[in-house]
């Protein structure tokens, strides 16, 4: 139990959602057949990293805004290239940079925000875009109380001001919100503006055999197994 908590905002794409599956499935099932020797899993993690460096390229300017469908949509031509994909047709292209856009969640994500929305405001904290988050969030039945991302902020985290929009959305102090990632720099960035943390361990994030790294660490207020974990740790009811 952490005294005063009152919302907890959530990542999306690898910590509530498996997007290694879900987008290595959407690749077999497009080019599988003509390339059958390609490591799907090295192609997916490889367009993953394609779409980290671009954020971390992409200018601060809320006027000159890239929507991170455009991000993923860039970086698979370039990954066409790189492994050597060019009979995927620009339909096929488009289709398999839907992907992104149609994640599942982990098999723990329903039960366990189920669980923490009976106690707690729960919402999204996402690097996707609204839509994209909508979207799979419908598909996948999550029942968040609010979606932010930062389109609405116009910037990428670990940028402080998506943080900060977050909390002014919810009314609320940092102190009351947590940040829940299994992405350290997040959850880093979330910290030293005042926000709580957890740490959600998520070892398949890039598949079996995946560089993840997975260890807890007594900087964050929580480090759980799983959405379930952290709804049992956070106890029955938030104490005001």
């Amino acid at each position: 139990m952490i005294r005063g908590l009152k919302a907890l905002l959530f990542d999306v794409q690898g910590t509530a959602t498996d997007f290694h599956t879900t987008v290595r499935t959407a690749a077999e099932r497009i080019g599988a057949d003509r390339y059958p020797d390609v490591d799907w899993s090295a192609f997916v993690n490889r367009w993953r990293a394609a779409y980290f460096d671009a954020l971390t390229a992409a200018p601060k300017n809320p006027e000159r805004w890239t929507t991170v469908a455009s991000v993923y949509r860039r970086s698979l031509d370039a990954l066409v290239d790189e492994f050597d994909l060019h009979e995927l047709t620009v339909p096929e292209r488009d289709d398999l940079a839907l992907a992104w856009q149609r994640l599942a969640p982990w098999p723990d994500a329903v039960e366990g925000l189920t669980c923490l929305r009976s106690r707690f405001t729960i919402a999204t904290l996402s690097n996707a875009d609204v839509c994209a988050v909508v979207g799979l969030s419908k598909l996948g039945g999550l029942p968040w109380d609010a979606i932010f991302t930062a389109e609405m902020a116009r910037t990428f985290k670990p940028d402080p001001a998506i943080y900060g929009m977050a909390a002014t959305y919810l009314g609320l102090e940092p102190g009351e919100i947590m940040m829940v990632a299994s992405h350290k720099y997040d959850i880093r960035a979330a910290a030293q503006l005042g926000f709580r943390t957890a740490f959600v361990a998520r070892p398949l994030e890039f598949g079996s055999g995946g560089d993840v790294d997975t260890a807890y660490d007594d900087e964050f207020d929580i480090n759980a197994a799983d959405f379930v974990d952290l709804a049992d740790q956070l106890g029955q009811d938030p104490i005001g």
